[in-house]
């Protein structure tokens, strides 16, 4: 903790280089910018090689944005239609992002028309481009009042996806922070002490933000790290002060006035600070694990925990010992000033550490009946965790987001026209030029036999395209389901394995592939499952080795893993009642479509979060029975030190992080409702099942055994005489 000691010996110097260092982060982080994932870096599975195959052909999907033109109310009126159409093609085709615009297409019962706009460039960078179009169409709108005139698509659902993040992030920044400097007020009793959590909190965020945008040139950025840092910088930042705070304040309590503030800070880093070290790094190691996962968006989020805790790491070690010994200096300056005055010096007012009498009482059933308490409690966590073994995953997409989006709205009424637009399974098929005209007849007859099938649209002609070499050929089949629905998979299923076999298989050396919404959801929830055995045993076995080295004991970092388990599991299983089963529907109204099935990325994210967090509260609470274990203290009455010493503070820190996570269940965005929730009673049944009954009952039963092997406290335990507990 020499860098500590430093910061508290150098206060001045430590504050200067950490705001030089977060403005420095900031500033060469907005001069670089951000780079975001691209098409390429979402591809997995056969989804992923028909994209691959089609881009190599230069056959890539291109952008394309839907103008829905219908009447305010009753009919369409041919004439005023025909006129907007005009109007819309000539604005559109002086666009410099526009390729071409496609001729209207009236819906089967005649009340709408659509126009295609077709972009120029990439699919994944329109959404960079689309403005102009969107303001092109506003103005027919504005031209043709009597009609009904908006644009949907790809590229402005994404733009109104990013948009409602912003301001969701916004939201939950008005939210967190002033529930978050009330819990502080409470805890401290000064609003100084409460901004000093507060203000670390941010400046970590705040460079961990632009070191995010410089990192994002050696992983793309998914989208999600902003939100990622501001949840976690928020929970993590806050709750390192918290603890390196209660320590200086019980080290000023012991020493009653007879240290000075840079040695009362140093011998808070020697045992606060090394905590937070380690919590830190194991928040760090446990949330790589997602690298494994071979994914963007885990990717995305892992880098984005990583460096927003690292941060937080390094604010603790400079910028909060400095801090500490500039306020405890003011604090006597002002007390000289006072004893001058006077002519007395007022006796220090910190009371002594110790367990209260409220935790006492809060603990008597966990070191008095530890069997009995812990088998209930365990029973109380399975029965919660029992739903989760009926979860169901899906990848979240257009089904699922926000109706609020405008874009969306649109959406939905052009599906409603035009049912053939809500799912394209794209083929892709590369075979020998030679064999051009087999692959052709092989597409017809494709067709032909989805056009007699229930799962296709009918009465829709595919689209065709040939590489300029006619060694690659795409065809689009339409299916008017919704992206998330059984016959839309069962159509993607039946068209791998039986149409696609049967016709295309037979071209000798055709190799063929299908992409699209349907092909690329069901592709990434395969590839995920897949990787999920590697992570979570990485995982489990990077959890039991920290908490194993950390303390010295083989049955601690059993015990971490099992609570870890326990503690997860309770949480899956109240995120499945409360969203699968559409509790949190009924109770606060969220919107059924992001209710009816949990998002696919939220367990594996959880389940990697939650044991970097709870390693957190491992850490400090078992250091501080450690530290009374060590002294001699017999294991039930250091369990009660030990725990009671950290009550305060765990509980608030607890609090604080269920206000940061409970915050992003108000937003929109359907993974963030479900992280938020999940992560904020996950931690409260951490600190306060966990910690206060399960951990305190198994190590009370375990007593001496909690710690073997380690010799150093065999020989401190040795000279206490054995107790038996009930």
């Amino acid at each position: 903790m020499r860098l500590a000691v430093w910061s508290a010996r150098h206060p001045r110097r430590a504050l200067a280089g950490w705001l030089a260092f977060v403005v420095l982060c900031l500033g060469v982080g907005l001069a670089m910018g951000t780079h975001n994932a691209t098409g390429e870096d979402y591809r997995v599975g056969e989804a992923g090689r028909a994209e691959t195959l089609a881009a190599e052909a230069r056959l890539d999907r291109e952008p394309v944005e839907q103008v829905l033109i219908s009447a305010r109310s009753g009919p369409l009126e041919q004439n005023a239609a025909d006129a907007a159409v005009r109007d819309l093609t000539a604005r559109m085709r002086k666009l410099p992002e526009v390729a071409r615009v496609e001729p209207p297409v009236r819906s089967a019962d005649g009340g709408s028309l659509r126009v295609a706009v077709v972009m120029k460039g990439a699919e994944a960078e329109a959404k960079d481009h689309v403005a102009p179009l969107a303001a092109r169409t506003a103005a027919v709108q504005r031209s043709h009042p009597e009609l009904r005139v908006a644009e949907t698509g790809s590229p402005s659902v994404s733009v109104g996806v990013n948009t409602q993040r912003s301001q969701d992030l916004a939201l939950s920044e008005t939210i967190a922070l002033p529930v978050t400097l009330l819990t502080l007020l409470v805890v401290f009793g000064s609003a100084l002490m409460a901004a000093v959590p507060l203000l670390l909190a941010l400046t970590s965020i705040a460079a961990a933000m632009g070191l995010s945008m410089v990192v994002s040139h050696l992983q793309p950025d998914a989208g999600v790290g902003a939100n990622i840092i501001l949840l976690i910088g928020m929970a993590v930042g806050v709750d390192y002060t918290l603890f390196y705070l209660k320590r200086e304040r019980e080290e000023r309590a012991r020493a009653g006035g007879r240290l000075g503030a840079e040695a009362l800070v140093e011998l808070a880093a020697a045992t606060s600070g090394r905590a937070i070290v380690v919590s830190g790094l194991a928040v760090i190691v446990s949330t790589a694990t997602l690298y494994l996962a071979t994914d963007v968006v885990f990717s995305s989020l892992a880098t984005s925990t990583v460096i927003v805790v690292l941060a937080a790491v390094l604010s603790s070690l400079t910028a909060l010992p400095a801090l500490l010994v500039k306020i405890a200096q003011r604090a006597e300056r002002r007390a000289d000033r006072r004893a001058r005055r006077t002519g007395r010096r007022p006796a220090p007012r910190e009371r002594a550490e110790g367990t209260g009498r409220l935790w006492r009482a809060l603990l008597r059933p966990a070191t008095e009946h530890p069997a009995r308490t812990l088998g209930v409690s365990v029973l109380l966590m399975l029965a919660l965790a029992a739903p989760a073994l009926g979860m169901q995953l899906r990848v979240l997409n257009k089904d699922s987001h926000s109706r609020e989006i405008p874009a969306l709205q649109t959406y939905d009424r052009l599906t409603t026209a035009f049912p053939e637009l809500r799912v394209q399974h794209q083929i892709v098929v590369r075979a020998p030029a030679a064999e051009s005209s087999e692959v052709a007849a092989a597409l017809r007859q494709l067709s032909a036999r989805t056009q007699s099938d229930p799962l296709y649209a009918k009465g829709v002609s595919p689209l065709v395209k040939t590489s300029r070499d006619h060694r690659t050929t795409t065809m689009e089949l339409s299916t008017p389901y919704k992206v998330s629905s059984p016959e839309a998979i069962a159509s993607l299923d039946r068209l791998r394995r039986d149409h696609l076999p049967d016709t295309v298989g037979a071209v000798p050396g055709a190799e063929f592939a299908v992409s699209g919404d349907v092909a690329h959801d069901t592709d990434y929830l395969a590839h995920q499952d897949g990787k999920l055995p590697l992570v979570i045993g990485a995982l489990l076995l990077l959890t039991f080795l920290m908490t194993t080295l950390v303390f010295r004991s083989v049955v601690v970092g059993l015990l971490g893993v099992a609570l870890n388990l326990l503690s997860a599991a309770a949480a899956f299983g109240l995120v499945v009642v409360f969203f699968q089963h559409g509790l949190a529907s009924t109770l606060f109204g969220f919107d059924t479509a992001a209710t009816s099935a949990i998002g696919s990325r939220v367990p594996l994210f959880l389940f990697v979060i939650l044991f970097g967090l709870s390693m957190d509260y491992q850490i400090f609470v078992v250091s501080r029975i450690r530290e009374a274990a060590l002294r001699g203290v017999p294991t039930r009455e250091a369990v009660l030190h030990g725990v009671g010493a950290s009550a305060k503070v765990v509980t608030s820190a607890a609090v604080v992080m269920v206000t940061v996570f409970a915050a992003f269940m108000f937003l929109h965005l359907a993974e963030m409702k479900q992280i938020g929730f999940s992560l904020a009673v996950a931690v409260l049944l951490d600190a306060f099942v966990i910690r206060v009954v399960i951990l305190p009952s198994a190590l009370t039963l375990l007593g001496r055994a909690s710690w073997w092997p380690s010799r150093k406290m065999r020989r401190a335990q040795e000279t206490v005489p054995v107790r038996a507990v009930s």
